[in-house]
């Protein structure tokens, strides 16, 4: 596809969702949730206490781009939007970030991605770490402004579990994001010259997904395209206030 497409021309390339039964064979959860775990990545250990997810492939995609300024946090005021074990965090304060707000629903990932971020990165002059948990932007202080934003949202379209742990990370669907969008354009909560940044598969409604943060104000871009050679193509869009995609 044409990368650097916008607008119309952008919903009409990207690919619908993949068929209901490959959506939910692909996204199985792992039986080992409600258990204690360890994650490694990039010379780090974290523990994982039950109901917290480890990050998966697409993860990784942002958090190697954080790591390596592709998504610039330096000196900048960074939501780590479902911060779960906090690996973004903790990549944004190595960077250099100004302000780190960890937000996630899951009250449990919040103290996880403070404990870690505590142990790996510590107190650093001009970096401020605040935890957020709450239902998306709730747990940001009022008047709270931010730089760049992450996302990697549970935006599968199919159930693939009953499980309320699975649900809220997997599967709540392409609703949240509009939520998400209306929050940050209702709230002014980007910055002028914000960006931010979701990552999103065709196991999601893409379009409606893009769709909906056009008609609340956002222009997106498509950042990077990954084909993973099974039928998933995973997107990282780049969306900003008006016309500046």
């Amino acid at each position: 596809m044409n990368t650097r497409a916008i607008g119309p021309d952008l919903l009409r390339q990207l690919p619908p969702p993949l068929p209901a039964e490959r959506i939910v064979a692909l996204n199985q959860p792992k039986a080992d949730l409600h258990t204690t775990r360890t994650y490694e990545w990039n010379g780090w250990s974290f523990d994982v206490p039950p109901g917290v997810f480890l990050p998966g492939e697409t993860s990784r995609m942002v958090h190697e781009r954080i790591l390596d300024g592709r998504i610039e946090t330096r000196g900048l005021r960074y939501g780590a939007m479902g911060a779960g074990l906090g690996v973004e965090a903790v990549a944004a304060g190595v960077r250099g970030a100004r302000e780190i707000y960890a937000m996630d629903v899951h009250a449990t990932s919040v103290a996880t991605a403070a404990r870690h971020y505590a142990r790996l990165v510590g107190p650093q002059e001009g970096t401020a770490f605040l935890p957020a948990a709450g239902d998306l932007f709730d747990g940001l202080p009022p008047g709270a402004r931010l730089d760049v934003v992450t996302f990697n949202p549970p935006a599968v379209s199919q159930a693939v579990s009953e499980d309320p742990d699975v649900v809220r990370n997997t599967c709540v669907g392409s609703s949240l994001l509009a939520r998400f969008f209306t929050q940050l354009a209702e709230r002014e909560l980007l910055a002028p010259d914000g960006v931010a940044y979701v990552i999103a598969s065709n196991t999601a409604d893409l379009r409606r997904i893009v769709q909906d943060a056009q008609d609340r104000g956002f222009a997106p871009r498509v950042d990077s395209v990954r084909d993973w050679r099974d039928g998933v193509l995973t997107f990282l869009f780049a969306f900003t206030r008006g016309g500046r995609a």
